[in-house]
């Protein structure tokens, strides 16, 4: 579920050269020049009035972990906000990566195909000098205090975790618990996230590399335990939240009473989301429904969420869209299949197989491949219905896409689908909303399109982690068994009711306009870059010059809701 249109923004065409013989420590590698269109923080502080103005510690010490330095929107977003910060007096460190780890987050198989690379412990000597001096070149001039993830590990630590990496049983390491910290997990997620999988199967060195993400995993707890022993931060400020290193530095955080605040690139365009505590894909699940359910509400806001929702038929109000001209004729798409309008249409929405790849104990299938096997399989003894199956786009219209298609895994188990069954390809151009609307209901598993859904009055049944899940607006099924007494009560044969669709559309609200926060600033530009500080000087982040800055960096600081009001301050909508 994580968002896989912001992943690493330099691709290599080639594979990287083979390391020098004794290859120079990265850390001494000279800064790079930042690409156009990237902030340059040496220009926006010199001669700003706030910047020189400022008293640092006056509200507390944050840790900005961004660690993966090369990582284009990571540096662009956390230096900004790293500034902001520092406008209002929060005295701020931040702590980079210079190739400490034979693992991380940035590692991709589409730019790093020879997957030797990590099971050889080279990418410190291949992939990290352009990534370091990136970070360098994004942090370096603010003049805040920087910190190395290499001076924080002892060669003990290396040892240790190569020792611990490489003896575990391969069966354990997903459920591997290091002094009550839980590395497995997100060893595990990061492993996939490199080979774009659901699972490692059929990978010759799938292993081997999941060991490497161990290794960095136990290092990156030994790095953050250490700090958090030397120095006190009030909070720590990083990306994603999982995956390596990220998330085992929220588990250090945690342990030593750290506050963490995650945040993501949102949906909407100019809009991000922040959570207090872990990563959105936890807290937007476990989020009170009290946080939306009294909010103000008339006619106005309504038409606003009723607006956009359209407006995501074709992503026009969003950072990213998977067709640019979605086919929306319905009709045509149930002729093209076969589909018998006559007969009851059931909907099912996947999610991307390797994505976010978490342990959520309250999922009633263990992956998104069983269910979907499950669910064909329970449809081909229910003839009088129809399913149809949409596979999500960004399968193959990611920037990253996945290595695991979802169609081959229901081909290996379904040589000849069953009459009833229909499939609409990731390629498709057909419009999975349009789709959707031919469905007496929708079956989906994580995918968010179920806040969408609810709020246009289709049923909606969860399988797995949707963030809808729990809100009083779905079937929520909690066990394979209780799944399939929800199907046996199937076609539903209306909409939901209107107080149901009122309660959905101000989820939605809440989803869509509330928690994703508003950052107008931080414009969309015409590259991979994404998206770039409009500035001309620090003092445009100083407070009191962006309510919606303002709102973030005082619950940044202060352990307020990331809650932007728009019910009262109005959409802020700049795509």
């Amino acid at each position: 579920m994580a968002l896989s249109g912001w992943r690493t923004l330099w691709r290599r065409k080639d594979p990287p050269a083979a390391p020098a013989a004794d290859p120079a420590p990265a850390k001494t590698a000279k800064s790079a020049a930042l690409p156009k269109g990237f902030p340059d923080w040496g220009r926006l502080t010199s001669g700003s009035r706030a910047w020189a103005r400022r008293r640092p510690g006056r509200r507390g010490r944050v840790l900005i972990a961004t660690n993966i330095g090369g990582h284009g929107p990571v540096g662009v977003f956390e230096s900004t906000v790293a500034a902001a910060l520092a406008l209002r007096d929060a005295e701020v460190e931040i702590v980079l990566c210079d190739a400490a780890l034979p693992a991380c987050l940035k590692a991709e198989y589409a730019d790093l195909p020879d997957d030797t690379i990590l099971t050889e412990r080279r990418l410190p000597q291949t992939f990290c000098p352009s990534c370091m001096s990136r970070g360098r070149s994004m942090f370096d001039p603010l003049g805040l205090k920087v910190r190395w993830l290499s001076e924080l590990i002892a060669e003990d630590d290396r040892a240790e975790a190569r020792r611990i990496a490489d003896g575990i049983p391969a069966g354990d390491i997903d459920g591997f618990e290091l002094e009550g910290l839980k590395l497995g997990e997100h060893a595990h997620a990061g492993a996939l996230r490199y080979y774009t999988r659901g699972d490692l199967d059929g990978e010759p060195r799938g292993e081997e590399v999941l060991r490497r993400y161990l290794e960095a995993a136990i290092l990156s707890v030994r790095a953050y335990r250490r700090l958090l022993a030397q120095q006190h931060y009030d909070v720590a400020l990083f990306h994603h939240g999982l995956y390596v290193p990220q998330g085992p530095v929220g588990e250090v955080c945690r342990e030593a009473g750290v506050r963490v605040v995650n945040w993501v690139v949102a949906y909407r365009a100019n809009s991000f989301i922040l959570s207090e505590g872990d990563t959105y894909h936890h807290t937007l699940m476990t989020e009170p429904v009290s946080d939306w359910r009294d909010m103000a509400w008339g006619e106005r806001q309504s038409a606003e969420i009723a607006a956009y929702l359209k407006s995501r038929w074709r992503g026009e109000r969003d950072w990213i869209g998977f067709h640019e001209k979605p086919e929306e004729d319905a009709a045509a798409l149930a002729a093209s299949l076969g589909l018998d309008l006559a007969k009851p249409v059931i909907g099912m929405l996947s999610n991307v197989v390797w994505d976010a790849q978490l342990h959520y104990p309250a999922n009633a299938f263990p992956n998104l491949i069983d269910w979907a096997a499950r669910t064909i399989d329970y449809f081909a003894g229910r003839p009088e219905l129809q399913l149809l199956l949409r596979i999500h786009p960004a399968e193959v219209r990611g920037t990253s896409p996945s290595r695991q298609p979802l169609l081959a895994e229901i081909r290996k188990r379904f040589p000849i689908l069953p009459p009833n069954v229909f499939i609409v390809p990731p390629e498709s151009p057909v419009s999975t909303y349009a789709a959707m609307e031919l469905c007496d209901s929708v079956l989906i598993y994580g995918t968010k399109t179920g806040v969408e859904l609810t709020a246009v009055g289709i049923p909606v049944v969860v399988a797995g982690e949707a963030w809808i899940k729990d809100k009083g607006l779905t079937l929520d099924a909690e066990t394979p068994e209780h799944y399939f007494r929800i199907l046996d009560g199937l076609p539903i044969g209306r909409r939901l009711d209107p107080e149901v669709v009122e309660m959905a559309q101000k989820y939605a609200y809440h989803f869509f306009f509330r928690r994703m926060m508003p950052l107008p600033f931080l414009e969309k530009v015409s590259s991979n870059l994404f998206f770039t500080p409009a500035i001309a000087s620090a003092d445009d982040l100083a407070e009191g010059r962006s309510e919606a800055l303002d709102i973030v960096c005082d619950a940044i600081l202060d352990g307020r809701p990331f809650i932007y009001p728009a019910e009262r301050l109005g959409v802020h909508d700049l795509s």
